[in-house]
């Protein structure tokens, strides 16, 4: 049986992020995960680092218009109907967490994560010289009626910290002078938010960072975990088995069973995120904008436009849905009609969790156990600062605000 001091699992950029500082801190790591393709969640978003993005997916006003938005076909939120019967927890805790004061405690709980998240990743751009890819324009947030407006919603994140200035159509067409005339009333406008020009440029530069930091890698599948009162010992779907002093599951989407093997029950469920692509040269847009009420992003990249988004609840198993690709092209089309055919399309899973508020730390067990997974939809965003909490806690220093949050003990007393 292989040993190492610490086996970081997943390969994602959370996993890769948590492996490269543990490593670059003079740890012997291990990272176990699947050979990745480059056609994770984490090449496949939108490529924001969304350090705006303090609120939760659930609150009030989306509590309030939850059955509608899950009962029409265009809704940018979606459930597979095979999935209904095995979601009714999930959507139970969904809907209590969504509630005013939960909603407060859980967006304070982000937002503490997100005042690290720009330069933490400046840093950690500069550590796999990826710099070059990371545009400082901001982020648009497009109005299309004047009923999307919320002045409460924008005093909401400025109270946690959040730089947005609410400008007109003119002011928006002075930013985007490629934006048809007629789309929008105003947007509101996040300056100093950045974007990735490539996200699987950057995550293969973040791979071979790992990989020249002598971080060893099993390519498979953790299938066992058993972590006793010496080390942690792991087995996986090629026959390796491996024994760590201590263990760090940031497998994405698929931490839930390794956490139930820990000791854990975390109410971890799949968001199944879709983009597709167009390539062009000439984009309409320069900066990545939202229209509010559609759900998806206008992400410009390298050579192309990705139009990214939209929530689908349906797990890890079920082939891509059309409906809700040609939901995303309708609704691109609906605000850009001059955009040339669709390129390629893609789907993959987001580690979702009820609160929206992610797991980092200790297992019940004790910390030889750590967790680092459920980012939902701040996986890209919040990885660096995730990897740096996680090596102040393997170093035994104080990480500089409190886990418990974060904890997997904050659903232990909860009723569903």
């Amino acid at each position: 049986m292989a040993g190492t001091e610490i086996a970081v699992i997943g390969g994602g950029v959370v996993g890769l992020s948590v492996a490269l500082r543990l490593a670059d801190a003079g740890r012997d790591v291990t990272l176990v995960a699947p050979e990745d393709a480059g056609d994770g969640a984490s090449s496949g978003n939108a490529g924001v680092i969304a350090d705006y993005a303090v609120l939760p997916v659930g609150t009030p006003e989306v509590l309030r218009a939850l059955p509608s938005l899950l009962f029409d076909r265009l809704s940018p939120l979606a459930i597979r109907r095979s999935a209904v019967v095995s979601l009714l927890p999930w959507l139970a805790r969904f809907a209590a967490q969504s509630l005013p004061g939960p909603a407060r405690r859980n967006a304070r709980a982000i937002a503490a994560l997100l005042a690290e998240a720009a330069p933490e990743w400046r840093a950690q751009a500069d550590r796999i010289g990826a710099r070059d890819l990371l545009r400082q324009r901001g982020s648009l947030y497009l109005y299309e009626r004047a009923s999307e407006v919320s002045d409460s919603t924008l005093d909401w994140q400025r109270s946690l910290g959040v730089t947005v200035e609410r400008i007109s159509r003119d002011e928006l067409g002075q930013l985007e002078p490629g934006l048809p005339s007629d789309v929008g009333v105003g947007a509101a406008f996040f300056p100093q938010t950045m974007t990735v020009a490539d996200p699987g440029a950057l995550m293969q530069r973040l791979a071979a960072a790992v990989a020249g930091a002598d971080v060893v890698r099993v390519p498979a599948r953790v299938t066992a975990l058993e972590a006793g009162a010496g080390a942690v010992t792991l087995r996986c779907d090629d026959g390796t088995a491996l024994r760590a002093a201590r263990a760090v599951v940031a497998a994405g989407a698929w931490s839930r069973p390794l956490a139930r093997m820990a000791g854990d029950r975390v109410p971890l469920d799949t968001e199944r995120g879709y983009h597709i692509e167009f390539d062009m040269g000439d984009q309409p847009l320069t900066r990545q904008m939202t229209p509010v009420a559609r759900g998806f992003y206008f992400c410009p990249m390298a050579g192309r436009l990705r139009v990214a988004g939209t929530v689908e609840l349906g797990g890890l198993t079920a082939p891509p849905s059309p409906h809700r690709v040609r939901v995303l092209e309708e609704g691109a089309r609906a605000v850009l009609p001059d955009l040339p055919e669709v390129t390629r399309h893609w789907m993959g899973f987001r580690p979702s969790l009820p609160d929206s508020v992610p797991v980092i730390g200790a297992r019940r067990g004790g910390d030889r156990v750590l967790y680092a997974f459920g980012h939902g939809h701040l996986g890209l965003t919040l990885a660096p600062v995730t990897a740096r909490i996680i090596a102040d806690l393997v170093a035994g220093r104080d990480p500089g605000l409190a886990l418990a949050p974060y904890a997997p003990g904050r659903f232990w007393n909860t009723p569903f």
